[in-house]
């Protein structure tokens, strides 16, 4: 299986994204880190990607080639995380093929109705479930 985890800003969300998915699944995945900024790529690495690329174009082109995008809410918001998500890689990830998982933080001006308040590690553990329910 080919996950590709997207983060942004400082990589945070998508860093605890990988260590969950490493934690879980020792064999059977392959993890690709895609990164807003060099940062988050690099922290994504450092927590267990396979392979990480930074920008616009390498989250266009990974995005459509993958069986699972995670990721932060903001990787479907344009203009997002300070103008870091721009339109054009919320558009790939959007109409990627992918299933999508997403952990709904965000720091964007949007409230989700109707999902309560959890701390990040039980928004990855619940993520990973979906992942090994499939």
């Amino acid at each position: 299986m080919l996950i590709m985890v997207m983060d942004g800003q400082g990589g945070g969300i998508g860093a605890e994204i990988i260590k969950g998915l490493r934690q879980q699944f020792v064999t059977g995945l392959e993890i690709l880190a895609l990164g807003t900024n060099s940062t988050a790529t690099s922290r994504m690495m450092k927590a267990g990607a396979n392979k990480g690329a930074t920008g616009e174009n390498a989250i266009i082109r990974t995005s459509q080639r993958v069986d699972i995008i995670m990721g932060p809410l903001a990787i479907i918001i344009s203009n997002s995380m300070m103008g870091e998500v721009t339109p054009m890689m919320t558009e790939a990830v959007c109409s990627s093929d992918a299933k999508k998982i997403l952990i709904p933080l965000t720091q964007e001006n949007v409230q989700i109705i109707g999902i309560g308040v959890e701390p990040l590690p039980h928004l990855v553990d619940q993520a990973i479930k979906a992942i090994k329910e499939d």
